[in-house]
């Protein structure tokens, strides 16, 4: 019988065990070692059970069981000295708070489609999720005045299981958000608080639940609610699940009903960050809303918006990035443009480059670009990978010059590193280490751990995967019906001495999982070696509809089937946190292989640093930053190829090579003490050298003084006297594009000596027609560097022109300017003429931009200069 009413059952727990339930209910306590050992101390059966869920577990605990504990004087002095560590943290001091410019500088928002933060609340799918989480943790750590938006998935991402055949299966279990660290957000008379979002005509109810991740408040959007249609309570089912028209409705209730939750609680962000496109509808309801509560035009609200907006970007896939065919967005946003004033033309071209026709599908991530006013990619190569993928966003600007910047992605260190490698860093690198993660001087005196006592813990937590993945594989084995025989062997799997090497991500084909398998006889001696055995376990789900994905996973499952590899090549389950968490602790070598310029960033292989272990990989993402031969290998030297099946070949005999000669040599070649010196010496390189870069703590302090304190100043100085500066720039911009048309570069002179020597300067005099606009109103710059053989500039730099004075002729100005000559070879420069205002975020801001027109060869010929040096 469907139920009628409902109420709520909270465990009841006896007075001297009360603050068990405000740690359970503050995720702080999955990044500290003590609050584990707290939950594990009071039941440890019962902790494995319920997944590492503390809501769920005290659920379950019986009343004898909670009156027997308060009987227990060490468990009490336990709890007392963990409360006291939530108590100190929530209330310490922080970076954030010593900051001078951060003094009334707003609440920041950060929007994600997904969150891992961990096991007990499965509502991510991976990376970005990941990264999400950490991201959350370290502003908490930091004490960053910033809260998380996202949706509250019930049945999260997928349970991945494999068929007999090694065929991903996938399971959607249902979240019980009331044994959850999760609550219902209420107004002061007990009603849940809830607010409507349209969607394409009809209104869809949302409630709001908050979980709290130390000192920030995560708020997770809710459509299953009896009162909304059957397909709307589907919006908030499924990461990452149905069709087209299902992610464009979670991406309006992320965005849309993101922002809508904001105001609904009395919240005013001065920043907006949108981690990924998903949210980038979320801008749109923002201009709307100041269009409606100042009684402001598009263009104005705009302006005003967009200064508080932060956007990153983190893929280089196409697939990764939602576009929607405008047939769908007409269902869906008809009413929403004619609220913003645009015909509908009009606000397709919000989601389009000049490039795309009005049939084009609209893209999340230009609208993110066009309405934001910082943008970056997640490591140094994605920032020029992004920036050679949005071209067409700001035409006429050089590559190099487009404005997205890079932040390179790091790790909550505190999340994964191990307990045992923790407190040996205690012991040895005092409380800076923990309190200042991503301060190289916290591990300077990584030296001073003995080798023996680091390869020790090292070896105890390889001990502890081995064991665990047997004990997974059996479960394994158990559900796919396998025989007592064949259950056995799982016993057997693995050794834990071996050099043991992870892979473990999303199975997506461009980070070819199987690469490894490329030579199965040269793999095989690699694996059969008794002396010197190589083992690796495999983990990572491909995406439901991704059968290449599957395929790459079926196969790993069949090379693990084969007798000779039976016990050495093994592959794990439904990775998730737990199963990362086991992995990046007890792996020798991480190994990742993605086609170069494919990889974002990659934080599998960050994990690894502090817990002791070693990075193989493709010189991508991160691992260009990270990378020296003194911390890891690196996979080829960072080139690219046309031919793929090529490119496997090289790189795969590459990975081989480095394996035989390089990495199996530095694990095995021992001494007498059996302790692996150039490997342990490798191991404390990587430790001191590159964990505290790739860490959260620098990343989001990075994200604060680079682009969030900046956008809080920006957004307060728009929204300042009825907003007066947003509608002055409006009208500024709308007033100077009408009369571009008239900015044309006219006569270029170059005064100088015929050779050009190293350090002397060229001179360059031009007139520029600018019509009724004023020179103050424009920067003209000398655009200007080495000419390939195509007669293209390369990796040019601008040197700006200063105002002379007014032509003879009308309407035109003299600019003159100096070009350094610093290097030697052909040389080229052409002129360019764009807005200039000191309010605007960057000189491309308003998409204008005008370069001067060769009329012959003969002109481009005197833009052209020899340097010579003597």
């Amino acid at each position: 019988m469907r139920t009628l009413r409902t109420f709520v059952v909270i465990p009841s727990l006896p007075e001297k065990l009360s603050r068990l339930e405000d740690i359970a209910n503050n995720l702080w306590w999955c990044w500290n070692h003590d609050a584990i050992d707290l939950f594990r101390r009071l039941d440890a059966e019962l902790w494995e059970e319920c997944y590492h869920n503390p809501i769920k577990m005290l659920g379950k605990m019986s009343q004898d069981r909670l009156d027997a504990a308060t009987e227990d004087v060490g468990l009490l002095s336990h709890l007392d000295r963990v409360s006291q560590k939530l108590d100190d943290y929530m209330n310490g001091q922080t970076w954030y708070g010593g900051l001078e410019q951060a003094k009334d500088s707003g609440l920041i928002a950060y929007f994600s489609a997904e969150f891992g933060i961990n096991e007990c609340l499965p509502i991510y799918s991976g990376g970005l999720g990941i990264l999400a989480g950490d991201h959350l943790k370290s502003a908490s750590d930091l004490g960053v005045n910033l809260v998380g938006i996202g949706l509250l998935y019930r049945q999260g991402y997928f349970h991945q299981y494999l068929n007999a055949d090694g065929w991903q299966q996938e399971d959607y279990p249902e979240n019980d958000f009331y044994n959850m660290p999760v609550k219902l957000m209420l107004w002061e008379d007990g009603r849940p608080i809830r607010f409507h979002v349209d969607m394409g005509g009809h209104d869809v109810v949302v409630q709001i639940w908050r979980v709290t991740v130390g000192r920030i408040n995560l708020y997770l959007l809710d459509t299953n609610l009896r009162c909304n249609r059957i397909e709307d309570r589907q919006i908030t089912a499924q990461l990452y699940g149905g069709d087209s028209t299902m992610r464009i409705r979670q991406e309006i209730v992320l965005g849309v009903g993101g922002y809508t939750a904001m105001k609904t609680l009395g919240l005013e962000p001065a920043v907006c960050h949108m981690n990924e496109g998903h949210a980038a509808f979320m801008s749109l309801e923002k201009i709307r809303r100041v269009m409606l509560e100042n009684e402001m035009n598009f263009t104005q609200a705009r302006e005003a918006t967009v200064a508080g907006n932060v956007f990153t970007t983190h893929t280089p896939v196409p697939a990764g990035h939602d576009a929607f065919s405008p047939m769908l967005m007409e269902k869906y946003f008809t009413g929403f443009a004619k609220q913003l004033g645009l015909s509908w033309a009009d606000f397709l071209k919000l989601g389009h480059t000049n490039f795309d026709s009005s049939s084009s599908p609209f893209s999340m991530t230009n609208l993110a670009l066009k309405l934001s006013t910082y943008r970056n990619g997640v490591s140094k190569l994605h920032g020029e990978v992004s920036r050679q993928m949005c071209q067409n966003v700001w035409p006429g600007v050089p590559e190099e010059e487009i404005p997205i910047t890079s932040v390179t992605n790091g790790i909550h260190t505190p999340s994964w590193i191990s307990k045992e490698m923790a407190d040996l860093y205690d012991r040895y690198l005092g409380p800076t280490w923990a309190k200042q993660p991503s301060s190289p001087k916290s591990y300077a005196k990584i030296e001073r751990i003995p080798d023996e006592e680091l390869w020790r813990i090292h070896e105890r937590r390889r001990e502890r995967l081995v064991s665990f993945a047997r004990e997974r594989l059996s479960q394994q084995m158990k559900n796919r019906g396998a025989g007592p025989h064949e259950i056995a062997m799982a016993d057997e799997v693995l050794d834990p001495e071996a050099l043991t090497i992870g892979f473990a991500r999303r199975f997506a084909t461009y980070k070819r999982g199987a690469l490894l398998f490329k030579d199965p006889e040269r793999f095989f001696k690699l694996v059969s070696n008794k002396d010197r055995p190589v083992q690796i376990i495999f983990a990572g789900k491909a995406h439901p509809h991704d059968s290449e994905g599957k395929e790459l996973i079926r196969q790993i499952v069949h090379f693990n089937q084969r007798e000779e590899f039976r016990n050495r090549v093994v592959f794990l389950e439904n990775y998730d946190v737990n199963v990362a968490r086991y992995l990046v602790q007890g792996v020798d070598v991480w190994l990742n292989t993605p086609r170069r310029g494919m990889e974002a960033s990659g934080t599998s292989g960050m994990k690894v640093l502090a817990n002791g272990g070693l990075n193989l990989s493709i010189l991508d993402g991160w691992w260009c930053e990270g990378y020296n031969p003194e911390v890891g290998w690196a996979i080829g030297k960072g080139e690219s190829y046309q031919d793929k099946a090529y490119e496997d070949d090289v790189e795969s005999h590459n990975l081989y090579n480095l394996l035989e000669n390089e990495v199996v040599p530095a694990f095995y070649d021992r001494r007498s003490d059996r302790l692996p010196r150039n490997w342990i010496r490798m191991m404390k390189n990587s430790i001191r050298d590159i964990s505290a870069i790739f860490s959260t703590s620098r990343m989001v302090a990075e994200y604060t003084e680079r682009f969030y304190l900046p956008s809080a100043r920006r957004w307060k100085d728009f929204n300042a006297n009825q907003m007066e500066r947003a509608r002055e720039m409006a009208d500024w911009k709308e007033s100077l594009s009408d009369r571009w048309p008239e900015v044309s570069v006219g006569k270029v002179d170059v005064v100088s000596r015929k050779d050009l020597h190293v350090g002397s300067d060229m001179q360059v005099r031009c007139q520029v027609k600018l019509g009724s606009i004023d020179p103050s109103d424009v920067v003209v710059e000398l655009y200007q560097g080495p000419v390939d053989s195509d007669g293209n500039i390369q990796n040019g730099t601008a040197v700006p022109m200063e105002y002379v004075g007014a032509a003879k002729e009308e309407h035109c100005s003299i600019f003159n300017g100096l070009i350094p000559c610093q290097h030697t070879g052909l040389c080229g420069f052409a002129v360019r003429v764009m807005p200039s205002n000191p309010f605007l975020s960057n000189k491309y801001e308003t998409g204008l931009i005008r370069w001067e027109e060769a009329s012959s060869q003969a002109d481009l010929r005197k833009n052209k200069a020899v340097q010579e040096t003597t």
